[in-house]
């Protein structure tokens, strides 16, 4: 007698498991949890030091998500329609904890500074030096160089000036460019 083959679906199609979560099958939500979780953390973590205070957006997050999976059209990714969730989440926290400060101060030419920033830093110290900027410095410069948003966009999520956004983001490239510096200084021993 020959053994029976079971086959083992690995790829679960996301289309069926949205229209299943919609219908509030605990299932199909947990599949699509557990497929964007990891990323979506990394979305909240960039935003938020504590790695506790992350997973509790992103957590309120996902229960927005499926509250509101509805209203998701199938034009983009799913994974981005989450992401920008996640993005939102994050500055609706920080705003509640008050702690967002953006300077007022304007600079004229954001392109005299070089942001070519050269360096061998691992990324978990890359991560450390953004969690050490300032908080509006940090939003702004996530937002722009890692989620890809426009200084427009930026301006109305944060409801701040484009130009506001600008001067963020050149102010937080800088002080990157310092701190980056300033390790490969340390690390070649020449500090």
């Amino acid at each position: 007698m020959k053994p029976l083959l079971k086959v083992i679906q690995l790829y679960k199609n996301e289309t069926v498991l949205i229209k299943k979560a919609i219908k509030n099958n605990r299932e199909a939500q947990h599949v699509l949890f557990t497929m964007h979780a990891p990323k979506m953390l990394s979305v909240c973590r960039y935003y938020i030091k504590d790695v506790h205070h992350a997973e509790e957006v992103m957590l309120n997050g996902f229960f927005k998500v499926f509250s509101s999976l509805k209203t998701f059209k199938n034009q983009g990714s799913f994974e981005g329609w989450i992401r920008r969730i996640m993005v939102r989440e994050s500055i609706s926290y920080l705003r509640q904890k008050k702690s967002i400060e953006f300077s007022s101060d304007s600079i004229e030419d954001y392109n005299e500074y070089d942001n070519n920033i050269k360096t061998n830093i691992e990324v978990a110290d890359i991560q450390q030096l953004i969690d050490m900027l300032p908080e509006g410095y940090k939003m702004v410069f996530v937002m722009y160089a890692v989620e890809g948003y426009k200084h427009h966009e930026i301006a109305e999520m944060l409801q701040i000036s484009e130009g506001t956004s600008k001067s963020q983001l050149f102010k937080a490239r800088k002080l990157l460019q310092e701190q980056i510096n300033k390790r490969n200084k340390t690390n070649n021993g020449t500090n």
